[in-house]
């Protein structure tokens, strides 16, 4: 079993930081891209960036120049350093996965969410 497990989120001040990790752990041979979604109340979720095994990054546009999206292969970790943060990045933050296992098989995981919420 491949499970992600996602922590980092909380309350933080209109322009402060946050910093978002997420972890894969169980069977795996390999990670291809990896990302994150955000969802606020009453919205559909939305991708927000991704990485690549090989460190290509892509982002939405709104959150351009002030997110960043890094990997660490090693310890098959992802991570979301979000600065400049608005009240509009308010969201409940999942990450997401493309694991290959043992038997070459690829699926896509998600974590369980972490709160995000920017307020004064």
């Amino acid at each position: 079993q491949v499970q992600l497990v996602e922590s980092g989120g909380g309350l933080v001040r209109p322009g402060g930081p946050l910093r978002l990790s997420c972890a894969a752990s169980g069977s795996i041979f390999s990670i291809n891209d990896m990302g994150w979604y955000r969802q606020a109340p009453g919205k559909d979720r939305e991708w927000v960036a991704s990485i690549t095994s090989g460190g290509s990054t892509n982002y939405k546009d709104p959150v351009k120049g002030r997110f960043t999206i890094s990997r660490d292969n090693a310890k098959n970790t992802v991570y979301l350093q979000m600065n400049s943060l608005k009240p509009e990045d308010t969201a409940v933050y999942y990450c997401n996965a493309f694991i290959k296992d043992s038997f070459s098989t690829v699926r896509r995981y998600w974590g369980q969410g972490t709160q995000v919420t920017v307020s004064s």
